[in-house]
């Protein structure tokens, strides 16, 4: 089965570790992901303003492409793009006005009314292939490795665009228990990471960033799972800047739960590109036999 797949820009740059074992690992699963072509950024943010339409065109686009190929679904991975598409994508479909309105601006294209459906690659696993079947294809499991999911914002807010219970999500913690690992509790898990605060301010992502590591290091994980790069940078990168200012605090390191889905599925870990994590998991892996 073949699935239009919407990369957007960190894929292809900083978070090709979320994107190449993501990319094996469902065709090791019997699916493949068949990059939409032709595709731009999806805006970056969901525009919180109400009468701003100029920031939907931008994933109208890309949905319009989606809608070329003949798919009516596109699936995704960056946790920014799916919440931004999936946003623009319920406007479209909903509000016939500023249907209307961002059609007669895109004068070019072929109208959209919002008929893809979005979803994230995490959803695909949970609903489409199944975590059963998942844990039927795993040939090197976990081996109880203490993960602790971090879901941030964009993966589960608003209600209605978000992949899972807002309060209380699984859908990270059921894959994590199907690959043979033991998801860890948080109460951080649904908290802010501090986004993009660590352009310009990183203070308040460095106090964020101690506070979700300490109290996952506290209970027990061993290393934290994500699925948004942003999130990835500021949980793993600036653990160097948590060091600086408390030289007492020890880091763990942070994983894609892609890369975690190829090496439970026996994929290897030389296509989980490693190198591009800052604090670097393969002592950990190597540990618990994994690698």
């Amino acid at each position: 089965m073949e699935l239009c797949y919407y990369p957007g820009c960190t894929l292809k740059t900083t978070a090709k570790n979320f994107e190449t074992p993501a990319i094996t690992s469902i065709e090791n699963l019997g699916h493949k992901m068949v990059e939409l072509p032709r595709w731009n950024c999806c805006g970056t943010v969901y525009s919180l303003a109400a009468d701003d339409l100029m920031h939907q065109l931008a994933p109208v686009r890309t949905l319009i492409r989606v809608m070329e190929t003949g798919a009516d679904k596109v699936v995704t991975l960056c946790a920014m793009c799916y919440n931004t598409l999936k946003q623009t994508n319920k406007i479209m479909s909903d509000d016939d006005e500023k249907r209307d309105r961002i059609n007669n601006f895109l004068d070019e294209e072929r109208d959209y009314n919002g008929n893809v459906s979005v979803l994230h690659v995490l959803e695909f696993l949970r609903d489409e292939v199944g975590f059963d079947k998942i844990k039927d294809r795993v040939k090197r499991p976990l081996d109880r490795l203490k993960l602790s999911p971090y879901y941030g914002c964009l993966l589960l807010r608003p209600e209605g665009i978000g992949i899972d219970n807002i309060e209380a999500p699984r859908v990270m913690e059921d894959l994590i228990e199907a690959l043979g690992g033991e998801a860890i509790e948080s109460p951080f898990k649904i908290e802010c990471c501090g986004s993009y605060h660590t352009v310009d301010d990183i203070e308040p992502v460095v106090e964020r960033t101690k506070m979700i590591i300490d109290d996952s290091s506290t209970r027990g994980a061993e290393a934290i799972v994500v699925g948004c790069p942003l999130c990835f940078f500021n949980l793993d990168y600036r653990q160097k800047n948590v060091e600086m200012k408390n030289r007492s605090f020890t880091g763990i390191p942070v994983l894609y739960f892609t890369q975690l889905l190829a090496i439970a599925l026996g994929l290897g870990d030389e296509i989980c590109e490693f190198d591009l994590n800052y604090v670097d998991p393969r002592p950990l892996l190597e540990k618990k036999e994994l690698i």
